[in-house]
């Protein structure tokens, strides 16, 4: 295989990775918790942008933090393993420092 055939892959696969890490950032995971009483929402940017607690969980403050706590790495995890699946499929299986 020769450089400028090596560099057009490159560049493809670039472009390729590009248009996945943009889907992914624009992607909402949910997660939830105490039985759907807590639900959170991140991005693939790891971003939470939202958190719904159900109003009868109001009185009991430890029940609801360590329930926040649950939904919001819940959602994270299916964040990174979605983001571990798309772009190992394109680097075939490579970790890439950095990307995840």
């Amino acid at each position: 295989m020769n450089i400028q055939a090596l560099m057009k892959q490159a560049q493809q696969m670039q472009a390729k990775m590009q248009k996945i890490e943009k889907e992914l950032n624009e992607t909402s995971y949910e997660g939830t918790a105490g039985g759907g009483a807590v639900k959170v929402t991140v991005m693939g940017t790891m971003e939470v942008t939202a958190i719904e607690i159900d109003q009868d969980m109001m009185d009991d403050a430890e029940v609801v933090a360590e329930s926040v706590m649950l939904a919001v790495n819940k959602a994270l995890a299916d964040a990174k393993k979605d983001r571990e699946n798309k772009m190992g499929t394109l680097t075939q299986g490579v970790k890439m420092p950095g990307m995840f």
